[in-house]
């Protein structure tokens, strides 16, 4: 992930987290709302935040697979056409990343340094968990949850090993992916659902 694409994304968790539901509810007329796609890691990151605050909000589909992004009648939303949005009143949060490349062929040399630097990783978690039920203390933080998206990924791939061969990683994994906000932000049949989160 580039610096940019983590420091907005880590921005828009950051700000949304950082809403005390209670005392805004009161003064907070319009809604939030949320432009994204539900297979999109960055809007699952987004919605796994919005959730786990138990906010409410309405869901805006911007259909990667079409294009709609790119598309005029979304461009002035995110002139980068990417997504998530996340509106708040006049408050406009939105992803700006560059854009990866599609339709290359996979460069086995880099995946498998990729793994072993991963491995050097989970090893560093494996040790800290040792002594928190999360990474960064014994309660879920940012911290865990931005690494949700990627792990749901990795799980459906061979690197699955990796984390399943530390057993306090894959203890943390379990704990994390089991969450009800996380398996909200996955549920693409609730994204589609018109009522309010």
């Amino acid at each position: 992930m580039s610096s940019s694409k983590l420091s907005v994304t880590l921005a828009l968790m950051i700000v949304i987290m950082s809403i005390s539901y209670e005392a805004y509810a009161l003064a907070h007329k319009d809604g939030y709302k949320i432009y994204g796609y539900p297979s999109s890691p960055n809007t699952r990151r987004a919605l796994a935040v919005l959730h786990e605050k138990g906010l409410s909000f309405d869901r805006i589909t911007v259909n990667l697979t079409t294009g709609d992004p790119q598309k005029p009648s979304f461009l002035p939303i995110n002139p980068f056409g990417q997504v998530p949005v996340f509106l708040d009143g006049h408050l406009k949060l939105i992803e700006q990343t560059i854009k990866p490349l599609k339709g290359l062929k996979a460069d086995y040399k880099v995946v498998n340094e990729t793994e072993t630097n991963l491995g050097k990783v989970l090893d560093v978690y494996e040790e800290r968990l040792k002594n928190s039920r999360f990474l960064a203390s014994n309660r879920f933080t940012l911290a865990d949850l931005f690494h949700l998206p990627n792990i749901e990924y990795l799980m459906n791939t061979t690197t699955k090993r990796l984390f399943e061969t530390r057993p306090n990683v894959h203890r943390w994994v379990a704990k994390i992916t089991a969450r009800p906000a996380w398996k909200k932000a996955c549920d693409a049949k609730a994204w589609y659902d018109k009522k309010k989160n």
